[in-house]
């Protein structure tokens, strides 16, 4: 590489990072570990859209990448520093995730048991998102709770991890995968 395309810049070799407004936190700060939470969750999401998926799942989860990015950059700014004009997302990308949540629904069995993630790759990726998904919620609400945050993030994310794990069952079913009821043990 040569001039400015050096992707490294050493600034956090000593366990730092600097927020979007020029902050530097520890690398273990709550916004840190909120944001980057939300990042691993759409590496995931990218994940299973590089997969052989229905078309409209893909450009579904597309849309949830790109508000995913907008949380993460609204998450990793210094509240006491907007100067950065960002993106927003609103309402409807929450009833997006709804209406589709309810329409695949609609094509499969009545859930009367926890299932067991597997039956399929897909279905697992799906899985694992929703997983990551919970965790970055957990790290949102934690961070709420002594630093300012748009409240509509956690109620996409809490969302969202409804819709992986309806993603997981209809991906499944499309693909002809079993699903694995738990059934509590007598």
């Amino acid at each position: 590489m040569t001039g400015g395309n050096k992707i490294y810049t050493k600034g956090g070799d000593k366990g730092e990072t600097s927020l979007l407004g020029g902050t530097r936190v520890p690398k273990s700060h709550e916004r840190v570990e909120a944001y980057g939470n939300l990042d691993e969750l759409n590496s995931f999401i990218g994940l299973i859209r590089d997969q052989d998926i229905n078309p409209h799942y893909r450009e579904i989860l597309g849309r949830i990448q790109e508000v995913l990015f907008i949380s993460e950059a609204l998450v990793a700014r210094d509240p006491d520093k907007e100067t950065v004009k960002l993106p927003q997302f609103g309402d409807d990308d929450i009833h997006l995730l709804e209406k589709e949540i309810d329409a695949m629904n609609e094509e499969l069995p009545e859930l009367k048991n926890f299932i067991l993630p597997g039956g399929h790759t897909v279905t697992s990726y799906c899985h694992i998102a929703r997983t990551v998904c919970r965790r970055a919620e957990r790290s949102l609400i934690r961070l709420s709770q002594t630093r300012k945050l748009d409240e509509i993030i956690i109620r996409f994310v809490n969302r969202l991890s409804d819709y992986l794990f309806v993603l997981a069952r209809k991906t499944g079913k499309d693909l002809g995968a079993e699903e694995r009821s738990w059934i509590t043990p007598k």
